[in-house]
């Protein structure tokens, strides 16, 4: 329905958790995005609501903004990189590998 919640996206500045993701630009900020209605998955939602958020960080000045998905999640993959995000390398976490990806303004 309309106006009824469909996700939570979490915004977070990085700490020594993200250290695997190497030196970046003071003020980088990490976004991770869960869609909660299955019926909402595969919909254009998401790298819709990934693409607002991450528009409005850039325009206030956010040097850039990183995502880690898991690599074999390749619809999370997939809406990252239609919300303008580009591969960058593989990454170790504390949770294991992920696929590090950043858009820069």
């Amino acid at each position: 329905m309309a106006g009824d919640p469909l996700a939570y996206l979490h915004c977070y500045e990085l700490t020594e958790w993200n250290a695997g993701f190497g030196p970046q630009p003071q003020g980088t900020r990490g976004i991770d995005l869960f869609i909660g209605e299955p019926t909402m998955i595969g919909r254009g939602h998401g790298s819709a609501l990934i693409r607002r958020f991450v528009d409005g960080l850039l325009q206030e000045g956010v040097p850039r903004v990183m995502t880690d998905p898991d690599p074999d999640n390749a619809r999370a993959v997939r809406a990252y990189a239609k919300a303008g995000f580009q591969r960058d390398r593989m990454v170790e976490t504390p949770d294991g590998p992920a696929l590090l990806m950043v858009r820069n303004p």
